[in-house]
């Protein structure tokens, strides 16, 4: 067992508390540590620490990431089900070829040769999908 202080591992101590750990415990908030500095040292090597005042123009690019409101989220969940509920619907021979041409990106000829079919056949079954949309 190792004896530590608890000031040294959280902020909100005020004061020394020591405990006894086991040394696997100890080992593993030693390396934290190390981990912490060796990031510490890597970000201030590169340069890379920012703060929100910096003026290169960061919030401007962190706004234009993607960002996606519920109503979003709703729709695209909302869609998916209607996919799959749709997928489910049609016959199964018909419902591989779409998934596999649409999904997986296969070709419609690699489709043919491994369902050792005419490449017309897969053709046709996946073009009357596109007929519905």
């Amino acid at each position: 067992m190792k004896k530590i202080n608890l000031r040294d591992y959280y902020p909100f101590y005020k004061k020394d508390t020591f405990v006894e750990v086991p040394e696997e415990i100890a080992l593993q908030l030693r390396e934290y540590e190390l981990l912490e500095e060796a990031y510490r040292i890597r970000t201030y090597w590169h340069r890379a620490f920012y703060s929100l005042d910096y003026a290169g123009g960061i919030e401007r690019d962190m706004a234009s990431l993607d960002q996606k409101s519920p109503y979003d989220i709703v729709e695209k969940s909302f869609d998916a089900e209607q996919i799959y509920k749709g997928l489910a619907a049609l016959p199964e021979k018909q419902r591989n070829r779409i998934y596999a041409h649409y999904f997986l990106g296969m070709s419609r000829s690699s489709i043919a040769r491994a369902e050792k079919v005419n490449e017309s056949n897969v053709r046709q079954s996946t073009r009357l999908l596109t007929e519905l949309l």
